[in-house]
């Protein structure tokens, strides 16, 4: 026996012994008693409302005001698991060295300083202090630039220690005033004009009690003791559409870098693309419902906006219907996870992809252990986490490096396969699927027809009937 606590052992087999009358009585009751007192009711109730019904009903229940869910709604709507890539072995020969496949990309090559990355999935608007820790923020700067790609300011200001981290930053205009004036402006690499997200819906009002602002981002926002943050539905001083037309372009005419305008995915979405095309944006990026976010309600989360596939296929079949797709570069945004996610959403149209959620969870990898089984690993990553100071932002930034370097090469061999030499060189003609609805809406190939083998195909750009590809 030990002398502190006794035998382990000992103690394990004695809690054995006293659970087991408990565990008969309850098994007893479970295979005897009816309903109204049979501890299994709780299955069933959990099965007609879910077990995450009955969490947020007790949340509801202790807190009596409004939920903020993390990272996002756990509903995906996007059938990118229904699509897949068409990989080409004999007609049309698989590119020879999927390590030499271009992976580059341009947002806004129209503008005076165009913004050129090596990869096409850029990090997403994730603000410092209403979002996330500033060493996270480091983290996040720090790995994308290791990777080639840039990382966003989202709704806050460019700290220092951001944009040191950052090779390229992209600074969110946004209607909590934060990022703003030339002194911001001019240290961005692009300038990204923030009018909606997925998470939301859409804009809407949310504060920051001063009690939860320190010291460094009071400094950073330019708030005064005492003072809290407030970002509005609308932008200051905007009342209608022409308003916005004219508040981006005259931060076109102001600056070099690629300005864009974002947007949450809407079945309206082709009404709020003809007020973007009458301005002189570079680029647009839109912001599916499956987006996260750091504070929003699940009932906006689960019930508002358009799925990211549906908001991407409308706006780059509405932009080609109008004769303006080449004049925006076009980010698409929301629940996007996979290396299979980005390569379908640059096939359909994109040029770039906005990660966020996928982004932090690569960041912390084995990180999450300091805070789990007790707390979510966000607590790491989080303004207002726990463990925030926990954080090795050397770790998280070359993990977060190593998971888009992972993506990338997986990307490159897809589109050897598919017969390309560039991920830019993807288009619809690449995709195919089982459902037919999916692919009249989309555009795409449909597995269970023949008449589009009949269709002509073409080969390293040109374009051939059937019959020349046909045995004679």
């Amino acid at each position: 026996m030990r002398e502190n606590g006794g035998d382990p052992m000992l103690l394990s087999w004695m809690m054995m012994k006293l659970m087991d009358p408990m565990a008969d009585e309850v098994m007893a009751k479970m295979f005897t008693e009816d309903y109204p007192d049979n501890p299994f009711l709780m299955v069933t109730v959990a099965e007609k409302l879910s077990p995450r019904a009955m969490m947020e009903a007790a949340m509801r229940a202790e807190l009596g005001t409004e939920l903020t869910r993390p990272l996002g709604s756990p509903l995906v709507l996007s059938p990118w698991d229904k699509v897949l890539l068409n990989p080409k072995q004999l007609f049309q020969l698989p590119y020879p060295d999927y390590k030499q496949v271009a992976t580059k990309t341009v947002i806004g090559p129209a503008a005076k300083r165009p913004l050129e990355l090596d990869i096409p999935i850029m990090i997403t608007g994730m603000s410092y202090g209403g979002s996330l820790s500033l060493p996270m923020k480091r983290a996040l700067a720090q790995g994308a630039a290791l990777a080639g790609t840039s990382t966003n300011t989202g709704e806050s200001a460019v700290t220092d220690e951001e944009r040191e981290a950052a090779r390229y930053l992209i600074g969110q205009y946004h209607r909590g005033g934060q990022l703003s004036g030339q002194e911001q402006l001019s240290r961005l690499d692009a300038i990204e004009i923030q009018l909606g997200q997925g998470a939301w819906g859409g804009a809407v009002d949310e504060s920051m009690a001063a009690d939860k602002i320190g010291r460094h981002l009071r400094q950073a926002w330019h708030l005064e003791e005492g003072q809290g943050n407030t970002v509005y539905a609308r932008m200051p001083g905007k009342q209608t559409p022409q308003d916005y037309i004219a508040m981006v372009n005259e931060m076109k005419a102001q600056y070099d870098v690629p300005v864009g305008v974002k947007i949450a995915g809407t079945d309206y979405i082709e009404y709020e693309l003809a007020v973007i095309a009458q301005t002189q944006a570079d680029y647009i990026v839109v912001d599916g419902s499956e987006g996260g976010t750091s504070a929003s309600n699940p009932t906006l989360q689960d019930n508002v906006g358009l799925p990211t596939f549906h908001t991407l296929v409308r706006t780059v079949d509405w932009l080609e219907e109008n004769n303006l797709r080449s004049r925006f570069s076009l980010i698409v945004a929301g629940g996007l996870t996979t290396p299979g996610h980005f390569l379908k959403a640059l096939a359909l149209g994109a040029d770039a992809v906005y990660i966020g959620t996928i982004a932090l969870m690569a960041a912390l990898q084995a990180q999450a252990a300091k805070a789990l089984p007790q707390a979510p690993p966000t607590q790491l990553a989080m303004y207002t986490g726990q463990l925030a100071d926990k954080l090795n932002v050397e770790l998280a930034a070359n993990h977060l490096a190593n998971f888009l370097r992972s993506c990338t090469a997986e990307m490159q061999l897809a589109v050897q396969a598919v017969g390309k030499q560039a991920l830019a060189a993807l288009d619809r003609s690449d995709l195919v699927t089982v459902e037919r609805d999916l692919a009249e809406f989309a555009g795409i190939r449909y597995a269970a027809s023949r008449r589009q083998y009949r269709q002509p195909v073409a080969v390293e750009g040109v374009q051939y009937q059937p019959q020349e590809l046909q045995l004679q």
